[in-house]
């Protein structure tokens, strides 16, 4: 079974940076549009930041500028590099892959402090 699993996350001041890592197994990503999501406290699940098969990227209105999304098919791995951390983006980060999407993993705790 193929399986998600992300990495990076942490304790860190407003201010602050962290890298995410998203890791799969197998050749899973190949070809595909990966995307970040974050689950804050008390909240859904909401869409992050995107990467297609061909690096092209979008973001979501409240991290663009701050954050950058990449990848690396050789390791079939996808970062989030996330810069000028606010309180707000506290959330648990998952990623997944657009179509057909998979079971989503364990997820990386953000934690931002004020």
């Amino acid at each position: 079974q193929v399986q998600l699993v992300e990495s990076g996350g942490g304790l860190v001041q407003a201010g602050g940076s962290l890298r995410l890592s998203c890791a799969a197994s197998g050749s899973i990503f190949s070809g595909s549009t990966i995307r970040w999501y974050r689950r804050a406290p008390g909240k859904q699940r909401g869409w992050v930041a995107g990467i297609t098969s061909d690096s092209r990227t979008t973001y979501a209105d409240d991290v663009q500028g701050r954050f950058t999304i990449s990848r690396d098919n050789a390791k079939n791995t996808v970062y989030l590099q996330m810069n000028s951390l606010e309180p707000e983006d506290t959330a648990v980060y998952y990623c997944n892959r657009d179509f057909p999407p998979l079971d989503w993993g364990q997820g990386t705790q953000v934690t931002v402090s004020s």
